[in-house]
């Protein structure tokens, strides 16, 4: 009897689309942005190359292409000119991720608008919560993160995510959301959040670098996977409706995990430093860009990723758009 051996289709790239197993879609992808106090601004981040910081009146620029392309939403970081110990121009009704919420929010009322809730770029230490003494206080902290994401919320935000990773963050926002009303306001909690070598450049982009020691006491530790579902189911418990996993592919046995174990969507962030090593690879011709981009970005659905928050994700809707991905 003869056994036939198993062979590779050779087929047409509209059948290959068609029978592939991992698909994108522009409306998955979450596209990050800067936003710097003060006015007319659009300045180069040089780490990031592509990258660029706006004030809160030239951000529809980089909107209004954002919602050409139909992504899914944009998630702003913003970057104060005031800083101190307690981070208090995170909550200001006139900070500068609340107006940037509200320009967004009166202009392009369709595009899905998530706020970063942490402290570590408004306060003058750097790190993501106050300070008792060099310890980052979880505790009192809480009140801060719940008071920011409400404002943040009030301003316009469909969607906070806080990205702190002090443990009951998640309860703390959804009670004060609820409390007045904001039902709607969905969380995307940062539950997956290593203390990972990959975020250099946003750090100097979003100029949140802690000035003493570092976040390990509260970011995880990237040689563990089973603490990574204690957060996450622990963050879906308090009343998160998204979870992320940060970074991105070089956790992808996490994001496999983490995607088995809850029951909500689950978003993967392709950190500074995963984009910024593709941009220099690709600098000096050692690597194609479209081709690493898309397949980074294809990886991380097939790894679990119901949303990608990723700094390409402008490009990638375009080049699925004309069928190249």
């Amino acid at each position: 009897m003869m056994i036939q051996r198993p062979r590779r289709l050779r087929v047409t790239q509209s059948i290959r689309d068609m029978t592939s197993e991992t698909r994108l879609s522009p409306s998955m992808l979450v596209y990050p942005v800067f936003v710097r106090e003060g006015k007319n601004i659009i300045e180069d981040i040089p780490a990031m190359p592509g990258q660029k910081r706006y004030s809160p009146d030239t951000l529809p620029v980089i909107l209004e292409r954002a919602v050409k392309n139909r992504i899914g939403g944009v998630l702003l970081f913003g970057i104060p000119e005031h800083k101190d110990a307690e981070g208090s121009s995170a909550w200001r009704e006139d900070g500068v991720i609340q107006t940037a919420l509200r320009t967004a929010k009166k202009e392009f009322p369709s595009l899905t608008l998530i706020a970063d809730v942490c402290l570590c770029e408004y306060t003058s230490h750097g790190h993501c919560g106050l300070l008792k003494g060099e310890t980052v206080d979880n505790d009192s902290t809480l009140e801060i993160l719940a008071r920011t994401a409400l404002s943040q919320a009030q301003a316009g935000a469909d969607i906070v995510a806080p990205s702190d990773m002090m443990d009951g963050h998640t309860h703390a926002i959804r009670e004060a959301l609820d409390a007045e009303g904001m039902t709607d306001t969905l969380i995307m909690s940062y539950a997956v959040k290593y203390a990972s070598a990959f975020y250099g450049p946003f750090r100097e982009a979003a100029g949140s670098a802690p000035s003493f020691g570092d976040r390990k006491t509260y970011q995880m530790n990237p040689r563990n996977v089973r603490e990574a579902v204690k957060e996450a189911l622990l963050d879906v418990s308090e009343g998160s409706d998204i979870i992320i996993v940060k970074p991105g592919m070089p956790y992808l046995d996490v994001l496999k995990t983490v995607k088995n174990a809850v029951n909500v969507p689950v978003a993967s962030y392709c950190v500074s430093g995963e984009y910024s090593m593709i941009k220099a690879a690709c600098a000096n011709g050692w690597l194609n860009e479209k081709n690493v981009a898309g397949e980074s970005a294809i990886c991380l659905a097939r790894g679990g990723a119901d949303i990608i928050i990723t700094y390409y994700a402008l490009e990638l809707s375009e080049w699925i758009k004309e069928g190249s991905l």
